[in-house]
């Protein structure tokens, strides 16, 4: 299948229940060079429901990128990326992790669970607004996808 000419915008669902870092993820995201539209869901629930459109979100996008804190309310970020990652239709997405957490045993788990990468919030923010950038860039400008012309 050919992708049309026209650049899409790129769909990013940001999983995050602190405002404050959604804020920032929002104003990185919209610096950047790529065309994105940035979706947002605070709990690991309501992350689900996106991503298997259902409920208010039934005509929500599939993500070409998904960021996921771990300490999430109702269904925290492992369990999330663990449903994502045994999911046919969604373990393809790459999901990365983006949380305050240093701990080996979350890293570990985390990557046992086949997320593509782990990063810890930067709590300087310049350089909070540097590695969302970086995301965008290495995820979507760089790396090569399968599935790159959706249907």
């Amino acid at each position: 299948m050919e992708c049309a000419a026209a650049v899409r915008p790129i769909d990013i669902l940001l999983v995050e229940d602190n405002i404050g870092d959604v804020d920032l993820a929002r104003e990185a995201l919209g610096m950047g060079k790529l065309h994105n539209i940035l979706h947002v869901v605070q709990d690991g629930v309501a992350a689900m429901d996106f991503l298997r459109k259902k409920g208010k979100y039934v005509d929500s996008p599939r993500p070409d990128l998904i960021i996921l804190d771990l300490n999430l309310p109702k269904k925290d970020g492992r369990e999330v990326l663990a449903e994502i990652k045994v999911d046919e239709n969604l373990k393809r997405i790459p999901v990365v992790i983006l949380t305050t957490s240093r701990a080996e045993e979350d890293i570990l788990k985390t990557y046992n669970l086949h997320a593509n990468c782990y990063i810890t919030k930067p709590i300087d923010l310049n350089q909070f607004l540097h590695v969302v950038q970086s995301i965008e860039q290495f995820w979507l400008s760089i790396v090569v996808l399968p599935d790159g012309c959706r249907k």
